[in-house]
């Protein structure tokens, strides 16, 4: 408890900041994620021809390694928060994009023909039909991502891009095992936090018939 309370005096204000800075590179990448990923997959839903292309593309970025993204952008962005939010935003597309794709697709034919009898445009249909039919599906790629960029984050101390990775990775080097759970134990509360409140909010957005249905099942 001595060298807890120690921890905290000594280290509290920078565990503050550092905790505000994982949450600030985490969230911008996640909201770049939703802004790019949702439409573009909504329009894939649209053009199956291209789908597989560009499904294909982000599929094989997702694949390379965290710590070549990061660098990859330092000789065009320079070091710090900028090019951290920029590679994580890549990590974050695959799986809003791909499950924004497979929700819109999925959309019974039946009801999207129904809204259309009904004199719904595109646009109209897109808001007002698709898009709560997929809302169970899309929210479950946006937590996917929220849970992966939390841990993905800390990699962001290797650039100059701060976050509890700072912490994690002064402990390695100076062999402080306190720095090190320090940090690394915020991370896992966050990602769990993030991970739950993202479950309410899918559960709210949801239409409360899917939301019988689901629970019921």
């Amino acid at each position: 408890m001595d060298s807890l309370q120690n921890f905290f005096s000594e280290y509290g204000i920078l565990l503050l900041e550092k905790t505000w800075e994982h949450l600030y590179i985490s969230f911008a990448a996640l909201a770049l994620g939703v802004i790019v990923a949702v439409p573009l997959g909504i329009l894939l839903a649209r053009l199956p021809k291209v789908a597989g292309l560009i499904m294909g593309i982000a599929g094989i970025v997702q694949t390379f390694p965290s710590l070549a993204i990061l660098a990859f952008f330092i000789p065009l962005l320079g070091i710090g928060k900028v090019p951290a939010i920029a590679a994580l935003f890549l990590y974050s597309m695959l799986p809003i994009l791909r499950n924004t794709y497979i929700g819109v697709k999925n959309v019974d034919p039946n009801l999207l023909e129904a809204s259309r009898g009904m004199g719904m445009t595109a646009i109209q249909r897109t808001v007002r039909v698709e898009l709560p039919l997929a809302v169970p599906v899309i929210m479950a790629g946006i937590r996917m991502s929220a849970v992966y960029l939390i841990g993905w984050a800390t990699l962001a101390s290797f650039i100059g891009g701060g976050g509890l990775g700072d912490l994690i990775f002064d402990g390695l080097n100076l062999f402080r095992p306190d720095l090190i759970i320090g940090g690394a134990v915020p991370v896992t509360l966050l990602a769990i936090l993030l991970d739950w409140l993202l479950g309410r909010l899918e559960r709210t957005a949801t239409p409360v018939g899917i939301r019988m249905e689901r629970e019921g099942a």
